[in-house]
């Protein structure tokens, strides 16, 4: 037999879902608590941002080792495979790079390679590229109190080294055994 429930416990248990998700779309979200520039958020704590990185790099160097005429097999030698490639327009290559980091600007850089057939025609490329050291330095993480560590020992600090102690010599192995076992095969 059904479960037969009331007008007003029908209303109820129809009501308070309604209630429950609309109190979720009024909760402010994320993104308005911390930006993406790394705010706190509530002003207590700063939410940890991955860093992310999409695309290919393109350096100032490897703009200058593209040269029109090249072949397509040569142009992707030096800048890689393009990270777009279009059915429709198959004469250009787009190259795209984005970086974005915890407490920096987002970064985002596009170059485009045009084609006649297989022979490379220009090259569109912005004039802020950074060369290979710049682009290295800017993501490569400084210590915090920008001191290199010391990685050899002087001759000096090597001579003031304790000498290791001499190893212990092995305990001869004793010939007779330990425990004696039954045989595990009879001979009879």
């Amino acid at each position: 037999m059904p479960a037969t429930f009331s007008a007003p416990a029908l209303r109820l248990a129809l009501l308070l879902p309604c209630l429950v998700l609309g109190a979720c779309s009024s909760m402010p979200s994320f993104k308005s608590l911390a930006s993406v520039s790394g705010e706190k958020v509530m002003g207590i704590v700063t939410p940890y941002r991955v860093e992310i990185v999409q695309g290919n790099v393109v350096t100032k160097e490897q703009i200058a080792a593209v040269k029109p005429g090249m072949t397509r097999e040569q142009v992707r030698g030096v800048l890689g495979t393009p990270l777009l490639t279009d059915v429709f327009h198959a004469d250009r290559w787009d190259y795209f790079f984005s970086i974005r980091r915890q407490g920096q600007p987002f970064e985002q850089r596009r170059v485009v390679a045009w084609f006649d057939g297989d022979t490379l025609k220009s090259v569109d490329a912005p004039d802020n590229l950074p060369s290979e050291n710049e682009f290295v330095a800017s993501i490569a993480r400084k210590p915090a109190n920008d001191k290199m560590p010391k990685l050899e020992l002087t001759e000096a600090e090597r001579k003031a080294l304790p000498l290791p102690k001499p190893e212990a010599p092995a305990p001869v192995a004793d010939e007779t055994p330990l425990r004696r076992y039954p045989p595990l095969e009879s001979n009879s």
